[in-house]
This record gives C-alpha cells, structure tokens and sequence, in this order.
C-alpha cells in the first residue's frame, strides 16, 4: 500500500490538495495522511505578546487546526478507504520532511500558492524548500484561480 502524505494549510489551495492526494491514492491503492502544522507566532520585538497571550495562541490555533483537520478526514473518507491526520508544531519545512520519514511516504502531494519570486525569495518558499530535500516524488497542485469553485 501506498502512503500519500498531503500537507495542508486550511488555504484555497487546501481542497485541490486533498482531491489531487485521493486521487493519487485511489490510483495507487494507498492511503492519504494529512498533515497539518501549527507554526508558532513570531514574535517580532520586545513588546510581543506576554507568554500567556502567546499560549493561548497556540492552544487556539491547535483547537482549531484539529476541528478542521476531523471534518476533513471525515469527507476524505468518503472516497478513499484509509485516511490518517496528523498534526504537529514547529517549522513547516522541518516538520514535513520529518512526517514523510515518519510515514514513509511514497509521495508527497503539496499546493502552491503562486506567490512572486520577489515574495518567494524575502519570505521563502516552503514548496521549494521541502523539494530540495524530500526523497519521494512531489506532486504540486496549482492553486485554483479567481472564481473557480469546486
């Protein structure tokens, strides 16, 4: 059985993600994990958030992340028979790297949110940052434009 590890963002681009990784999986007779990773606040100067704002943060966003995380597993399910969720804290680029190992992940499908190469390159990439490292093959799903629903 095949493993499709499938990052996810909760972005526009979420849904073609997941639909491109239920495809690969029903080619593939394989399962589809979801992955999902809570990045902390950056704190940008002295006058941050006070540790328990900080905190609270993340717990939220860990709440939300896992409420998000079981509606879609739940529609997953729907069209592929196994679908794991998984969801971690820390640097998206580490932390998928370190799923796809956990997983052994024989793919890796990802989305792409179009930014610019000005934005790519002050901000970065993460779709370019995990390809130069990750051993499986890569699927990109584009990401939907204007107006287009699914």
């Amino acid at each position: 059985m095949k493993t499709i590890l499938a990052p996810i963002d909760f972005s526009t681009a979420t849904e073609s993600v997941i639909d491109a990784a239920i495809d690969l999986a029903q080619a593939t007779n394989g399962r589809v994990v979801l992955l999902h990773i809570v990045q902390p606040p950056i704190l940008t100067s002295d006058y941050g958030l006070a540790m328990e704002s900080f905190q609270e943060a993340v717990t939220l966003s860990e709440k939300h992340a896992a409420k998000r995380l079981a509606e879609l597993k739940t529609r997953a399910e729907s069209r592929v028979p196994e679908v794991q969720v998984e969801q971690v804290s820390g640097s998206a680029i580490a932390e998928i790297l370190e799923a796809a190992k956990r997983n052994s992940a024989d793919y890796l499908v990802m989305g792409s949110h179009g930014h610019t190469a000005l934005y790519d390159l002050l901000v970065g990439s993460t779709t370019h940052g995990v390809m130069r490292r990750i051993q499986c093959p890569v699927v990109i799903v584009p990401p939907p434009q204007r107006g287009e629903h699914k």
